[in-house]
């Protein structure tokens, strides 16, 4: 049985499907495109059965993979050129510090840094590594998406 950093199959889909699905309701206003991107990430995975150095690596080469599987959708919905799509997000009654529904609204471009920096709580050189970007680059973007977020969220007012 193939093993992905010490993990069955099933017990990486059970450790990283909530961050690889939260990665993609964040990148994807659309529900059933977010699920296809998900179905899509975890398929690679079983299909290509790359090697890993250890869970970080897997957990990394998930958010990546997923990532990429949001960009091709929404590169693929402009060439059809689709009409805009709204967001089937709300905010959550159950979490007041849930800002998933915010991070949704947020230019495209900025939504991967926010969501891997906050919400999966990785370090800026991380993110740059993960993402194949500039360090410069990534605080750049996460600073014009705080500034968007905060539009959107609320902010402290002075």
């Amino acid at each position: 049985m193939k093993r992905y950093a010490g993990l069955t199959y099933e017990q990486a889909v059970r450790k990283y499907a909530d961050s690889v699905a939260k990665v993609c309701r964040v990148h994807l206003v659309n529900t059933a495109d977010a699920e296809d991107c998900f179905q899509n990430t975890f398929f690679k995975l079983y299909t290509k059965s790359p090697d890993f150095n250890d869970e970080e690596h897997l957990k990394a080469w998930l958010l990546r993979v997923a990532i990429n599987e949001c960009k091709s959708c929404v590169r693929r919905d402009r060439r059809r050129n689709r009409e805009a799509k709204t967001p089937d997000i709300a905010p959550s009654t159950e979490d007041a510090n849930d800002i998933s529904w915010a991070l949704a609204l947020v230019e495209f471009k900025y939504r991967q840094v926010l969501y891997m920096h906050y919400c999966e709580r990785y370090k800026i050189d991380e993110i740059a590594s993960i993402l194949g970007k500039n360090k410069n680059t990534v605080k750049t973007m996460l600073s014009r998406g705080r500034e968007r977020l905060k539009k959107l969220y609320g902010g402290d007012e002075k």
